[in-house]
């Protein structure tokens, strides 16, 4: 008997009940919906943590911290040309900060700046943006961060009670700068302590570009890069490295240790690889190496192990749904088995071999699985689509806030869709075992006489 005979022949037997098996159908159909639902909130929540993770961050970048046996977190040079040596880097950016309270002024307004300097041919290989404008060419020129003209306020104007309640970016917009600050020139202010005395140096310096926005909501950027010339500059005056401040309470000691010259030293230093698959690579060489390293790729690693044994979790859970569903395949197919009692005794008295016999009724106890298991489906899709579309606007609308727009409740991936089909056949074709070996073993007599 071809496959295509007895699955014609399963599915006459099922018109027969069709009340039965659609019921059974749609039982197996609620457990598969239920289980594919269940693990699609942590399949959605999972992606929803890793968009944030990633959301305006580099998955190429790798931060390192120094050195596990040094005694400065300071990078060098030397430093620098072995992280470049490695394979699949891309770009190593340095970065050196001004170790002092530095004031920038233009006309009435004034604020404080990140003062740092860096290599902008590592930089643009790190692509590095700009908002508008361009890149430094000379030694007095700077890039400023998107929200520092923000930063930049009038001292006799004060931000009134009722501002209060304003967004950080509202308050930039109506007490920061008015105008842009591209072709301008700030005073960069730096004070020291000469001869016992505060001084403060001052500094020209031209704005040519301004950063790109920070792409997080929170994120303030309130760098000023300047060139190497230009601290260099700001070091003579001060006598010190990086321009650190001396303290008139500091002993000898301490000002000499100060004044050490850090030409070569970074604050931060930062790897970048060709492609996001080099990372891992990347930071375990340099890890070797002896480095403390950071990178997104290991933040998502722990998430990735994390959600791994919460869907496991969820799928376990999901799947009791479908076992419970299969025991009404079951009964069906006991039934099956004991309405057909006659016509198994006749397929056997004219030749029908036992395991002819047993494929059909497993082929029946299938085929429910994969019906309940494709309308549960479908089914999931739907509740997933509208739990996406609706909860956002509920938690919106009862709490008052906009935080469920950025949040993926329900997501459904192939893979899972798979795993779940799977696993509604399996228990179905389990389900349906017991009865397709009953069936096998009808007495063709007893089973003429309609005596079973």
């Amino acid at each position: 008997m071809r496959f295509r005979d007895k699955f014609q022949f399963v599915r006459e037997n099922m018109k027969k009940n069709k009340t039965r098996v659609f019921m059974t159908i749609l039982a197996t159909a609620m457990g598969c919906a239920f289980l594919i639902v269940l693990a699609s909130v942590g399949f959605g929540i999972h992606k929803s943590i890793i968009e944030e993770i990633t959301q305006g961050r580099l998955t190429t970048e790798i931060d390192i911290h120094g050195k596990v046996n040094g005694s400065t977190s300071y990078m060098t040079d030397e430093d620098v040309a072995f992280f470049e040596g490695i394979d699949g880097v891309k770009a190593v950016t340095t970065h050196k900060r001004v170790e002092n309270e530095t004031t920038y002024s233009i006309g009435d307004y004034t604020g404080f700046g990140e003062t740092m300097v860096v290599d902008y041919e590592a930089e643009k290989a790190s692509n590095f943006e700009l908002e508008e404008g361009r890149l430094p060419e000379a030694a007095n020129e700077v890039v400023v961060g998107y929200n520092f003209p923000g930063n930049l306020r009038d001292p006799d104007q004060e931000i009134s009670e009722e501002d209060q309640q304003l967004t950080m970016e509202e308050i930039e917009k109506k007490y920061g700068y008015p105008e842009s600050l591209l072709g301008k020139t700030l005073t960069l202010t730096v004070p020291q302590t000469i001869d016992g005395e505060r001084q403060e140096g001052t500094f020209e310096v031209t704005v040519v570009g301004v950063a790109k926005k920070p792409t997080r909501e929170w994120m303030m950027d309130m760098r000023v890069l300047i060139s190497e010339e230009k601290l260099n500059e700001i070091e003579e005056f001060t006598g010190t490295a990086l321009g650190r401040f001396i303290d008139p309470m500091m002993s000898e000691e301490e000002i000499e240790q100060l004044k050490q010259t850090t030409e070569s030293h970074y604050n931060e230093v930062n790897v970048y690889a060709d492609s996001a698959g080099a990372v891992k690579s990347i930071s375990e060489e340099i890890k070797e190496a002896g480095y403390y390293t950071y990178s997104i790729a290991d933040e998502l690693d722990q998430v990735d192990l994390f959600f791994a044994v919460v869907k496991i979790g969820l799928i376990l859970v999901g799947t009791i749904a479908v076992i419970i569903a299969s025991i009404g395949i079951y009964n069906t197919m006991s039934m099956a088995v004991t309405e057909r009692t006659q016509d198994i005794g006749i397929m056997k008295a004219i030749g029908g071999h036992p395991k002819m016999i047993k494929q059909i009724f497993l082929i029946e106890s299938t085929y429910i699985g994969l019906m309940g298991a494709l309308f549960g489906v479908i089914t999931s899709y739907i509740i997933s689509i509208a739990v996406n579309k609706l909860l956002p606007m509920v938690i919106t609308n009862v709490l008052e806030i906009g935080a469920g727009e950025t949040i993926t409740f329900s997501y459904i991936p192939t893979s899972l869709t798979v795993i779940c089909v799977a696993i509604s056949l399996l228990v179905a074709m389990i389900s349906g075992l017991k009865p397709a070996v009953k069936a096998t073993k009808i007495d063709v007599i007893k089973a003429l006489r309609r005596d079973i």
